[in-house]
């Protein structure tokens, strides 16, 4: 794989600073969202309302040039209109498929704990299986697929916790927080009344986007990253804190956005920088916390940090 000429970073560098045009201050994360979609993978974006999360997600389909899809996800949302529906056509005496939105490239489940969990579960086969199935028959979706599902924070009016079998499926949980000071004055006086959408443009297209996926996959990861990957996984099922923890899953979706962070980097292989920064957005949701701990304070943030500190860095430095 050459990306010496730093073809590919430039894509990707021109990508997230088109996205950048509409959310200021988080290149960091749109960063992360890149990671997700080079990765193959879904992303959670938690926060309080009015930060910009679906913004965000509006914002990566427009730079992309994918097709992009949202759906309000309320308490009268089903899983049909999710997969799709078999409709019976008069004049041609036949039923007819009609699809939902899962078929499409970006799909954006707006408020996603708005609905029932029997519904979030819909979401299920699309975001694992990358397909579809109705009355027997499997519907394959378009590649690139990638879910967006923006929530808001637990204890909000009307929300319902997703259960830990959806939020395993999740690549990456961001959250967005509030813009500084001066990040704030900036929206108000760029916007002056027109849509931050208007000045965002395609820079990048399905094709080149299915050429760097396959390209995430050949970036070289050694053999001591791959095991401080398992150890540190592995760590957190046996922290005293932990009720449940990360899974074998959560390994393999280190890796590659670790391998995808590379990319972006216009690296050709993983450095242990790549694994360690991606940890926490990886990570953190796949931890479940007992409840008498969560009563004392311990968060999943508590327990990467205690993990971090007691794995081996791979050739030396960091911990603490």
């Amino acid at each position: 794989m050459e990306i010496s000429s730093g073809q590919v970073y430039r894509k990707l560098d021109a990508t997230i600073s088109e996205i950048e045009k509409a959310i200021v201050g988080k290149r960091d994360i749109i960063t992360v969202i890149m990671v997700s979609l080079l990765a193959g993978g879904h992303v959670l974006v938690e926060d309080v309302p009015g930060t910009g999360k679906t913004t965000l997600a509006s914002a990566l389909g427009r730079a992309t040039g994918l097709d992009f899809k949202r759906a309000q996800f309320t308490p009268d949302v089903t899983a049909s209109d999710i997969t799709g529906f078999n409709l019976f056509n008069k004049e041609t005496n036949r039923f007819e498929f009609r699809s939902g939105i899962a078929m499409t490239n970006i799909l954006l489940a707006d408020e996603i704990n708005r609905t029932s969990p029997k519904t979030q579960s819909a979401l299920l086969e699309a975001m694992q299986e990358r397909n579809v199935t109705v009355d027997g028959t499997t519907y394959r979706l378009p590649r690139p697929f990638m879910v967006i599902a923006t929530q808001n924070e637990l204890g909000f009016v009307g929300t319902f916790p997703l259960p830990e079998a959806q939020l395993d499926r999740f690549t990456v949980k961001v959250k967005m927080g509030y813009p500084t000071a001066e990040q704030e004055m900036k929206i108000l006086t760029d916007r002056s009344g027109k849509d931050p959408l208007d000045d965002v443009t395609a820079v990048c297209s399905a094709e080149e986007l299915e050429q760097y996926l396959e390209l995430t996959g050949q970036v070289h990861v050694d053999d001591k990253i791959g095991q401080y990957i398992v150890s540190f996984v592995s760590a957190t099922r046996k922290h005293p804190a932990v009720l449940l923890g990360a899974s074998p899953r959560a390994s393999l979706a280190l890796m590659r956005c670790a391998q995808a962070l590379a990319l972006i980097s216009g690296r050709t292989y993983v450095i242990p920088e790549d694994v360690s920064v991606m940890i926490p957005f990886v990570l953190s949701h796949r931890i479940h916390i007992k409840q008498e701990e969560k009563i004392k304070g311990v968060t999943p943030e508590h327990v990467l940090g205690d993990v971090k500190a007691s794995i081996m860095y791979p050739f030396g430095k960091e911990n603490a």
